[in-house]
Order: structure tokens, then C-alpha cells, then sequence
């Protein structure tokens, strides 16, 4: 699977969960799944969710000046609520919405990117021999009725037919994979299916293995995937909008995890959740306009990297340019002093901030192969408020000394 070079260069996304849970203000979708109110109550926000106040346009510009290169949309969560006008339920939006956001992401120059629920807790013929308030669970192995689960999957293919062919999505996020089998669900054949229309869609990894990405969620893994992932973060505590959640990230947290998701190689999809009029609120404006204002400030350490520096080299976040000769340390507290880099055997030809002061460098130590310690000496009227980074020149693209063990 070839990912699109444009999605590990993009860095940084938004996630919008929006849908008409944000009318009460509870959780999408698993509220009702949960039981914690009923099915029925829950759908009768469908008429408080006017989007009233929705400006697409205003959102693009927003997450631009965040510094996302990228954005995706809840088209459809868990509860089967289309946020476009679907021919096949009943249960969507008259306006447009989908159609709409994807129009001014691209005219702001960001990608589209589109959340689609596999399962459909509100579709009859989903849960295939449950009904009631059975049709919410999901039926044991071998008792699937295959005439039933046939309708829903021309249903779900349908779907995701007319986002594609409407909407012609960067990306489709892929999500509630886990309540069927990848041989149920044909994911192979879905893959296929959905590069036919578009070949060059970013599909992600909640596809059982047919997708092109991982997708780790609320927390930067210890030890990054290997290849290309996303880490999906909520700005506060809750996906959606919950006007009892006040719990809100500083932006100096927002920038730590930032800095150690590209550090690992990751893009940080960062999740805001609209009111039903479709108004963001100021506490996640303002910590998407902080965010963005620093990443502008660091924007060589940001795009076009790769994934820093292996644990162990530096205590803290580093990213690498392309060419593999500048180093970029993300120094997250005050030093004491100095901060020191290990391990790193290429010649240090200069450090300076990213505000353009050089700083005093020298080498202690060292012995034949093994490279000693760098001392990078930083005063304080060289920090940032939020994260000081450094930009490390070397001789030659970075080559690092791992300790061997002997027999």
C-alpha cells in the first residue's frame, strides 16, 4: 500500500465531531448504545440541530491558521445520522453540510477528509438478527442472518458510493470495524472498491489491515508504529460538544504532544467539537489560534521532516529535515544550563534558535567510534514560552551510535 506524500508532510489535521448529540450536549452515539438514554430520546434532537450558524468557510480559515494542513468531517458516527442529504435514509440533513466543508477546506487549500462509521446501530438490518433493543448488539459467530447483513452491506457500500462520488474525499477515516470480521465486513473487496472510484484516497487503518495508516487515540505511543500513523487527540475530554467539559488542554500541552507526535514520525489529528449551530467555541478557538502561532513560529522544524531521533539520543522531541543534515531539538523545560545530545556521531558545525541565535556547542568526551556528549549551552533568554527549538547543523546527514552488546 503507497501512501499519498502529501498526508506524512500534512503534520497536522482537525477532527470535527458534529452531529446532533451536540444538540443535549451528550456523548455521540454511545449515550444511547450505553443506555444511559434511550434511542428514541436521542433522535429527538434531530430537529434542535439547525446548523444555524455554520460557516464552512469560517472553519477552514480557522483550522489554516492552526497550522493543519488537513481536516476530517464526522459525515456519519455510530448512530447512522448523515451529515449530507443521502438517498438512502431517512436519517440526514436536508442541507448539505458534507458538501459545503469539503468546498472550502479545498478553497483554503486544505485536504477533505471524511469520518464514516462502518457499523449503524440505527440501521434494521445491522445487527441482522436482533431487533428492539436488541438491534444495537451485534450477533454472535455463525448466527448471522446473511440476507439481512447482504442488505446492510449494499447499504454501507452504498454510502460510501455517493461520498466519493460527490464529495471525491483526500481521505476517508474509517471507524467501528470491530463488531464483525474482516471476511464479514469484505474488507479486501471494500478496498478495492473504494480505490476504484478514487486511486490515490488515504485510507486509514480501522479496515482490519486494508487500511493505509494506524490510528493510536488519547495518547503519543511510547514506541511510535513503524510506518506512517495519526494520533487522534480531543482538545478537552469529550469527542463532541459537552457544555460540561471545561476540562480544556493548555496550549502549551497542545504543543508538547504535537512536538512528540511529529518526533515519532505521526500526524496529530486534534479534535474540536461544534455546538449544533455549528459555532466553534472561544476556549478551542483559542487554543487552535496558540497552537498555530507557535507552529508558524517553528514551521522548519515542522514541515518537510522526518521522524527525529531513535529514545535515548536526546530527552526530549527532535525532528530531522529531508536532506538529513539539520537536526531540530524540542526543548520542552527550562535547561539548567545546557542540554546535552548523545549518541550522535556526524560533526556539529552549528546550533542556533529557530529565532536565529547561535548558541555555544561543545563535545565532551568520546573514543574511536563511540561519539561523546554534545553540551548545547541555552540561556534563558533564548526559551519560548511554550517550546524552545533548536536547529542542530551537521557535517554530513545524521548518523547515530547504538550500543552493542557483547557476546
Amino acid at each position: 500500500m503507497t501512501m499519498q506524500p502529501w498526508f506524512p508532510d500534512a503534520k497536522l489535521g482537525i477532527f470535527v465531531h458534529w452531529g446532533i448529540y451536540a444538540v443535549d450536549g451528550i456523548a455521540e452515539s454511545w449515550s444511547f448504545y450505553n443506555g444511559q438514554i434511550s434511542h428514541e430520546d436521542y433522535m429527538k434532537q434531530i430537529p434542535g440541530f439547525t446548523a444555524s450558524a455554520f460557516d464552512a468557510s469560517a472553519w477552514a480559515s480557522l483550522f489554516a491558521e492552526a497550522g493543519a494542513r488537513y481536516a476530517v468531517l464526522t459525515a456519519k458516527h455510530h448512530d447512522g445520522f448523515a451529515l449530507w442529504p443521502t438517498a438512502l435514509s431517512s436519517l440526514r440533513t436536508e442541507r448539505d453540510l458534507v458538501g459545503e466543508y469539503t468546498a472550502a477546506m479545498r478553497a483554503q487549500g486544505l485536504r477533505a477528509g471524511l469520518y464514516f462509521s462502518h457499523l449503524d446501530w440505527s440501521h434494521p438490518d445491522y445487527a441482522s438478527v436482533g431487533s428492539g433493543d436488541n438491534r444495537f448488539a451485534y450477533p454472535p459467530p455463525g448466527q448471522e442472518d446473511p440476507e439481512r447483513w447482504e442488505r446492510f452491506l449494499a447499504f454501507h457500500r452504498g454510502q460510501l458510493a455517493e461520498l466519493q462520488e460527490r464529495y471525491a474525499p483526500d481521505l476517508l477515516w474509517f471507524d467501528g470495524d470491530w463488531e464483525r470480521s474482516a471476511a464479514l465486513w469484505r474488507m479486501d473487496a471494500l478496498r478495492e472498491e473504494l480505490q476504484g472510484r478514487q486511486p490515490s484516497v488515504v485510507i486509514n487503518g480501522r479496515m482490519q489491515g486494508f487500511g493505509d495508516y494506524a490510528t493510536p487515540e488519547q495518547g503519543v505511543p511510547i514506541d511510535p508504529p513503524a510506518g506512517p500513523w495519526e494520533l487522534c487527540l480531543t482538545i478537552n475530554d469529550s469527542w463532541g460538544w459537552q457544555e460540561s467539559d471545561t476540562n480544556h488542554k493548555s496550549v502549551r500541552q497542545l504543543v508538547r504532544v504535537f512536538a512528540e507526535t511529529i518526533g515519532g514520525g505521526g500526524n496529530l489529528l486534534l479534535d474540536v467539537g461544534p455546538r449544533a449551530d455549528g459555532s466553534i467555541t472561544p476556549e478551542q478557538q483559542v487554543r487552535l489560534r496558540g497552537l498555530g502561532s507557535w507552529i508558524r513560529a517553528h514551521a522548519p522544524a515542522v514541515y518537510g521532516t522526518l521522524r527525529g531521533l531513535p529514545p535515548g539520543h536526546f530527552n526530549g522531541a527532535t525532528t530531522l529535515s529531508a536532506d538529513r543534515r539539520r537536526l531540530y531539538l524540542f526543548v520542552f523545560d527550562r535547561p539548567n544550563e545546557y542540554v546535552v545530545l548523545r549518541g550522535v556521531r556526524s560533526t556539529v558545525t552549528g546550533v542556533r534558535t529557530l529565532a536565529g541565535r547561535p548558541l555555544h556547542h561543545t563535545r565532551f568526551g568520546g573514543l574511536g567510534e563511540v561519539p561523546g556528549w554534545e553540551y548545547i549551552y541555552v540561556e534563558d533568554s533564548d526559551l519560548d514560552p511554550l517550546c524552545t527549538v533548536l536547529e542542530v547543523a551537521l557535517d554530513s546527514p545524521l548518523e547515530t551510535y547504538r550500543t552493542h552488546t557483547r557476546d
